[in-house]
C-alpha cells in the first residue's frame, strides 16, 4: 500500500490535524522522554470491526519521519487484540501523533463497519443494490468519512455541491415546482452532470421524469409505497428511463425491505452521522 494514493490536499489536511493537536509543542512528551529515544508502536483493534484509516496513518508516519508496516488491510474485518499496524522511529514522534492516528482509525473504521453491515442487510433483498452516503458529514473530515464509506463497500454519493444537480424540496419551492426546477437545470447543465430530483408523490415523480431528470429521489416513502411507485412506472414504460433512489430514514432494520422494493440506490445519512467509533489502541515498546 502506498500512502501517495491520498491526494496532496488530503496530506496537507492530515498535517493540519497534527498541528492542531500539538500547537507549540507536546509538553508531556518533551519533559519526560529523552530526545534520542527510539521505539516501536503497535496499533491493535480492541473490538471486531471493518478496518479503515490505515492509509491515513501511513501518510502521517511518512511525513513524520517514521517507518511503518501494515499488518491488516482496509476493508477486512479485524478481531479484538489483533495488531493492524506497526510504526517505528522516534519515541517522541510516536507519542505525539498517537491520538490523531487513533482518532482517524477509530472513526473511519466505525463508519466502514456500519456501512458493511447495512450493505449486507440490503443485499439480502437485492444483490445489486447500491448503498450511498450523503453530505451529512463532519466539516473538515468529509473526505475521510466518504473514503471510509467506500472501504466499507458503499458509494460515496456527492463529495460536494458541484458534483451533480440534486434538486431538493426547498429548490422546488424556490423554483416554482418540480417541472420548473428540472426544466431550468436541464436547459443549462452540461451533459456530463446528472440531474436528480426529489419526489414526495407519484405526480412529482412523473413530472420530473417528463422534464428530463436522470435520477428520482423518493424521499420519506415507506417500502410498500416505493413498490407502488415502481409498479406504476413499470406499467407506463418509465422505469428504465431513470435511476430510482430512496432516502429518508433508511437503516439496518428497513434496508432489506427498501432494497426489495425495486429501486437502484439507498442513501442514508446515518452512515456518517450516527455511527459508533470502533475501539483501537496503540502500545509502545522500546527498541
Amino acid at each position: 500500500m502506498k500512502f501517495s494514493n491520498l491526494p496532496p490536499e488530503t496530506i496537507e489536511r492530515l498535517k493540519k490535524f497534527i498541528e492542531e493537536d500539538v500547537r507549540s509543542g507536546d509538553l508531556t512528551t518533551e519533559l519526560t522522554v529523552p530526545e534520542d529515544t527510539t521505539a516501536l508502536a503497535t496499533i491493535y483493534a480492541k473490538e471486531k470491526a471493518v478496518l479503515a484509516g490505515i492509509e491515513e496513518v501511513a501518510a502521517i508516519a511518512k511525513f513524520s519521519g517514521l517507518t511503518y508496516e501494515v499488518l491488516a488491510f482496509e476493508g477486512n474485518w479485524v478481531n479484538p487484540q489483533q495488531p493492524v499496524m506497526r510504526l517505528s522511529g522516534s519515541a517522541r514522534t510516536l507519542l505525539t501523533i498517537e491520538r490523531v492516528c487513533l482518532n482517524i482509525v477509530q472513526r473511519m473504521s466505525g463508519i466502514a463497519t456500519k456501512v458493511n453491515k447495512m450493505v449486507s442487510v440490503a443485499r439480502e433483498g437485492n444483490p445489486h443494490i447500491k448503498l450511498a452516503a450523503t453530505r451529512k458529514t463532519t466539516p473538515g473530515f468529509r473526505f475521510f468519512e466518504k473514503r471510509a464509506v467506500v472501504v466499507g463497500g458503499g458509494d460515496p454519493h456527492r463529495y460536494a455541491l458541484d458534483d451533480m444537480v440534486l434538486i431538493k424540496n426547498n429548490h422546488i419551492t424556490a423554483a416554482g415546482g418540480v417541472r420548473a426546477a428540472v426544466t431550468a437545470a436541464r436547459e443549462s447543465v452540461s451533459f456530463s452532470k446528472k440531474i436528480s430530483c426529489e419526489a414526495r408523490t407519484l405526480q412529482d415523480t412523473e413530472e420530473a421524469i417528463d422534464a428530463g431528470a436522470d435520477i428520482i429521489l423518493l424521499d420519506n416513502f415507506k417500502p410498500k409505497d416505493v413498490r407502488g411507485v415502481v409498479e406504476v412506472l413499470e406499467s407506463k414504460g418509465l422505469r428504465d428511463k431513470v435511476i430510482l433512489e430512496v432516502s429518508g430514514g433508511v437503516n439496518d432494520e428497513n434496508a432489506k425491505a427498501y432494497a426489495e422494493s425495486g429501486v437502484d440506490v439507498l442513501s442514508s445519512g446515518a452512515l456518517t452521522h450516527s455511527f459508533k467509533s470502533s475501539d483501537f489502541n496503540m502500545l509502545l515498546s522500546m527498541n
